[in-house]
């Protein structure tokens, strides 16, 4: 049985301009899910149509000259019709004739792009579909559209496919979105198509299949992916903020993160007369090992944060924050305890009033401006002392089997104090006063964890950071059945030279990600401590003799008192976790979450091994088909077996010459290609209707004679990169 024999012809001059066309809208699909709908879409299609057109219609005017000469005379006209095009899509009130750009129009042009840098370095994603945003995704997308052109016009297949994966992917690796599987279905489709079609091949030339291309391909994307993706910076610095610091609110030690550097990550103008400490988050739930943050009810900010937990008898100090995020990303706000009324942000920001917080699972914190008004409990010492800490049912049960020594301790500790008050205030003056800030410690002892077992080891070598005196100061009120949490924020912000109004403007920086403990007292709500050493100013309240004005420096307040100039020691912030949806914590360096990686580079593994799976479907069905009779689909798979294996094949052999060279060259059994070449040649000549005999044993036997006689790594080529996918 002979086959045909030719070659796959090459596609003719429209051929290129139209995959590399398909190629750059594949390639921009994913940006549709981090840009808003607008103007934008059309912009880009209409560069990419552009593109296409003036390649094919050039390359047809020019296709007597020689390709060097065609290929720039080509480039040159596609610049000029670009030129024209964008001009008028994106500047036109600037251009002669609206479409023949002038000075002003690049100047224009300029600004945009300057503005759009300024856009998605604060934005989040989805980003507003803004004329400086069109004007960006229109350039860029030219540069794609000529470089994806000319790159299929000279057959360079690898280097197309490899550039447009990597263009399409940026959205997910720079954003943490999710993985966009419709891209990963396109892209691979795309694939297949371009080395199918983009690149000339001889039929008989099977050893050089275009598939191996796209094993060159796999590993060029999966490096790219796992090498290059982690270097990508969350945003780009605007100025002079420097780079995000991300912030999540688990509570985990160990992390590289305990010496952040120092940028700016929020300003603030506030009423009172001190600036507050700022609250991301709040963490009861410990399993013995971490604190992880609270879980509860959530309603539209909009709607504010509910009543107030304390009653009438406790005098309430109101004041208005505004602040603005210049250099933080994180799905939680940064707010002054307590908020009641949040002004000034896009939907999708939840109010949590429980604990005062605010979270999104849509939004980021970056580029957030908005002003809180605020009122905090302010009891004098008679009151706090007259009541006592308990009350909050939503805490979480203390950890069982906790080490003996934190228990002892909080009872020797406090065994003068005769109120919870006098208790908790003395635990915070031992930690300030016995132990010291370190942030080496913890390494070089060996404790540097959240755990039970750490913060028993704490308290022995008595030096840590906030997290240890934290989580060290929580786990010794709970033994002293008191309800505890930590909080998770910002110290006080320091004063600049600038104001609003009557107002100071303050800075906090990314080294003041700060952690301290808050204790529950009935009737008031929730108290704040801090104990740790150095660090901030101690809760102290004052009795009612003794208290000043409102906004006198002795007033009372319900957080810890901020000073003016809190210390510029560094503090250990959050770590990341998995378990919140707001990514990893950072410091000012950015750390991005493994996740989308991951994700990402699983997803090309998929498409890279979609051939294989396909080939093996095929062979499945074939084998099935062929246990019926059908000697025709199982003589084809022996074929597509060789081709896959790399084994020469003659398509101008009959069914017996190529049996018996298997059986002589591969030692394949002759008895089963015997069976095969009779049910073909009676199937091709007989003149009835062939009886149906199974054929399946015969063909894997011949299958797995045809594997054996090839090298492991040839068997693995062909599993991967099938070369018979490619054959009509």
């Amino acid at each position: 049985m002979a086959e045909a024999r030719g070659t796959v012809p090459r596609p003719g001059i429209a051929g290129p301009g139209v995959l590399a066309a398909v190629a750059a809208l594949v390639a921009m699909w994913p940006y549709t899910g981090v840009i808003q709908p607008g103007a934008w879409t059309f912009v880009v299609v209409a560069v990419i149509a552009t593109t296409a057109v003036t390649g094919m219609a050039g390359r047809r005017m020019l296709r007597r000259m020689r390709e060097g000469i065609r290929s720039l005379l080509t480039l040159l006209l596609q610049l000029g019709v670009l030129s024209l095009v964008l001009t008028n899509l994106l500047a036109s009130e600037t251009a002669e004739f609206g479409f023949v750009p002038t000075a002003a129009s690049l100047e224009l042009t300029g600004l945009r792009l300057q503005r759009a840098v300024d856009e998605i370095s604060n934005g989040v994603a989805p980003i507003e579909a803004t004329v400086s945003m069109t004007s960006a995704m229109g350039l860029a997308f030219t540069l794609v559209a000529l470089l994806v052109d000319h790159l299929l016009s000279q057959r360079l297949v690898v280097l197309t496919v490899l550039f447009t994966s990597v263009v399409g992917a940026v959205p997910m690796l720079i954003t943490f979105g999710s993985v966009n599987l419709v891209w990963f279905v396109l892209q691979a489709v795309m694939i297949l198509v371009v080395l199918r079609f983009g690149a000339r091949h001889d039929r008989d030339a099977i050893r050089h299949s275009p598939f191996v291309a796209a094993g060159l391909i796999g590993a060029a994307a999966i490096a790219a992916t796992v090498v290059v993706a982690p270097t990508l910076p969350l945003t780009t610095p605007v100025g002079g903020t420097g780079q995000l610091t991300t912030v999540s609110a688990d509570l985990r030690l160990g992390d590289d993160l305990r010496r952040p550097n120092e940028t700016e990550a929020l300003t603030l103008v506030t009423s009172a007369s001190a600036p507050p400490y700022l609250r991301l988050a709040t963490l009861s739930r410990f399993d013995g090992e971490i604190w992880r943050p609270d879980r509860s009810d959530r309603n539209p900010v909009e709607d504010g944060f509910g009543a107030r937990p304390w009653g009438d008898p406790i005098e309430t100090i109101e004041h208005e924050v505004s602040i603005r995020v210049v250099g933080m990303s994180s799905s939680r706000l940064p707010v002054p305890y307590a908020a009641e009324q949040i002004s000034g942000l896009p939907r999708g920001w939840q109010a949590m009033p429980l604990n005062r917080t605010v979270i999104s699972s849509t939004n980021d914190a970056a580029g957030a401006d908005y002003t809180v008004q605020t009122a905090t409990p302010a009891p004098s010492l008679e009151q706090i002392r007259a009541t006592s800490a308990g009350g909050a049912e939503f805490v979480a049960a203390p950890a069982e089997d906790l080490p003996e020594v934190i228990g002892d301790l909080a009872r020797e500790v406090t065994a003068g104090a005769e109120s919870d008050y006098d208790r908790l205030l003395a635990l915070q003056d031992w930690f300030r006063s016995e132990f010291s800030y370190s942030l080496d410690a913890p390494v070089e002892e060996g404790f540097d964890g959240t755990g039970a077992d750490a913060v028993a080891t704490f308290l022995e070598v008595r030096s840590g950071y906030c997290i240890h005196f934290a989580g060290a100061f929580a786990l010794m009120a709970q033994s002293l059945d008191m309800p505890v949490r930590i909080v998770v924020g910002y110290l006080p912000g320091t004063s600049t030279d600038q104001t609003r109004g009557e107002d100071r403007v303050y800075t906090v920086t990314s080294d003041k990600l700060h952690s301290w403990p808050e204790v529950y007292f009935q009737g008031i709500g929730w108290v704040p401590f801090e104990p740790t050493a150095t660090l901030g100013t101690p809760t102290d309240f004052v009795s009612e003799a003794g208290a000043g004005g409102d906004d006198g420096p002795d007033a009372p307040s319900a957080s810890p008192t901020p000073t003016s100039a809190p210390s510029a020691s560094a503090t250990g912030g959050p770590d990341r976790s998995a378990e919140d949806p707001g990514a990893g914590v950072g410091g000012a360096l950015p750390r991005l979450n493994p996740t989308p990686v991951v994700l990402v580079t699983a997803g090309i593994l998929l498409v890279l091994l979609m051939p294989g799976l396909g080939r093996a479907l095929r062979r499945m069905l074939r084998i099935g088909r062929s246990r019926r009779g059908d000697a025709i689909a199982a003589w084809r798979e022996v074929a597509d077996t060789m081709v896959d294996l790399r084994l020469p094949l003659h398509t101008s052999d009959t069914a017996r010459t190529r049996a018996q060279m298997l059986a002589t060259t591969r030692g394949a059994d002759p008895e089963a290609l015997r069976l095969l070449v009779d049910a073909v040649e009676r199937r091709s000549y007989a003149e009835l209707p062939p009886e149906e005999v199974d054929l399946g044993a015969s063909l894997r036997r011949v299958i797995g004679d045809l594997e054996a006689s090839v090298s492991g790594r040839r068997r693995m080529l062909a599993w991967l990169l099938p070369a018979s996918l490619l054959r009509r």
